[in-house]
């Protein structure tokens, strides 16, 4: 939005991701549509809602996820599926129902974007019990891959961005248990901030990064490449 950009989000709570729309359009324009990407008819709901207001997507940032933890003895089912539904399988169902708009947007001196949002533990394995996040953050990074060697031939860039530990809601438990250790433990003594990620989606909106591809641009302090 500060960068020019019309931006649309998307969230299964209506109330919540209206007042941030509310919030973020006070730096330029931010529409708010209600959606829940773990199913394949909340995906094309999605789809349509913006194809009502929109000719042409030129950037698609997969965001949505989820985790769950459980020792590997009570592990379930809903968790395995629950996780691997939004963190994977909706990164390609959602991709696949955006082509058109996206197909529109490309051109080859101006290509369409998709940027997936990955993690550290789908390259290193974590020490809690989260086996269907990374698995399926692993999934991300290889569709990744699989989608930008499809997609190129359309002009349409996909790479994926993998972030190591961020204040999310998602890890603000975890956080308020083992915060310090966490920022001990990772090579800048620090966890990351908004303006670290916001400055790789930003790359890779952008025209700087017009010539990559199938990349996983890590945004993790160092924590996958040079802890021992």
């Amino acid at each position: 939005m500060a960068n020019g950009a019309r931006v649309y989000i998307a969230s299964r709570d209506k109330e919540r991701i209206g007042a941030i729309a509310r919030e973020l359009s006070n730096k330029g324009g931010c529409i708010a549509l209600p959606a829940d990407v773990s199913t394949l008819s909340g995906i094309r709901a999605l789809a349509d809602a913006l194809a009502s207001n929109e000719p042409k997507l030129d950037i698609l940032v997969n965001n949505a996820g989820a985790a769950r933890t459980s020792p590997i003895e009570t592990f379930t089912e809903e968790a395995w599926d629950q996780v691997m539904d939004l963190n994977a399988k909706s990164v390609f169902f959602l991709t696949q129902s955006l082509l058109p708009l996206l197909r529109a947007s490309a051109a080859p001196d101006r290509p369409a974007r998709v940027i997936n949002i990955a993690s550290v533990f789908g390259v290193n394995p974590p020490e809690q019990d989260g086996y269907s996040y990374s698995s399926s953050k692993a999934a991300c990074l290889m569709l990744t891959r699989h989608l930008a060697k499809r997609l190129l031939r359309e002009h349409i860039l996909v790479n994926a961005i993998v972030p190591g530990p961020f204040p999310t809601d998602m890890m603000a438990p975890r956080l308020a248990v083992a915060g310090d250790q966490i920022r001990a433990n990772n090579p800048t003594g620090r966890i990351g901030t908004a303006e670290d990620i916001a400055g790789c989606a930003i790359f890779l909106a952008s025209r700087a990064s017009g010539w990559t591809t199938g990349a996983a641009i890590p945004c993790d302090g160092g924590s996958a490449s040079l802890r021992s």
